[in-house]
């Protein structure tokens, strides 16, 4: 299996083996065909994203889409920003001050 399910809310998976464009991948039943060549450890649609919706991994929201994605595309900083980075300063979280 080249991908893993982290949480059953998650709408990414985690490649747990490097894929190529043209791969085809099985999620949640269905065969899809990877869009492009993604690493190890990366990000792939579970299924189809917008723009602006939230990112879950763990089942927590760990970005946004800045453009929408289509199961089996690779998800990354291209098309998503980063709301954890933000969110977890130590400003942020009041830490730090004196």
């Amino acid at each position: 299996m080249s991908v893993v399910l982290l949480h059953p809310d998650d709408n990414i998976l985690v490649l747990a083996a490097p894929i190529q464009a043209g791969q085809a991948l099985q999620i949640d039943g269905q065969a899809i065909i990877a869009a492009s060549d993604v690493a190890v450890g990366h990000k792939i649609a579970r299924c189809a994203l917008s723009v602006g919706e939230k990112v879950l991994k763990y089942g927590a929201p760990i970005g946004s889409m800045t453009a929408s994605a289509e199961p089996g595309e690779h998800v990354h900083l291209h098309n998503m920003k980063s709301d954890y980075i933000a969110s977890h300063t130590r400003q942020a979280t009041g830490e730090g001050s004196a």
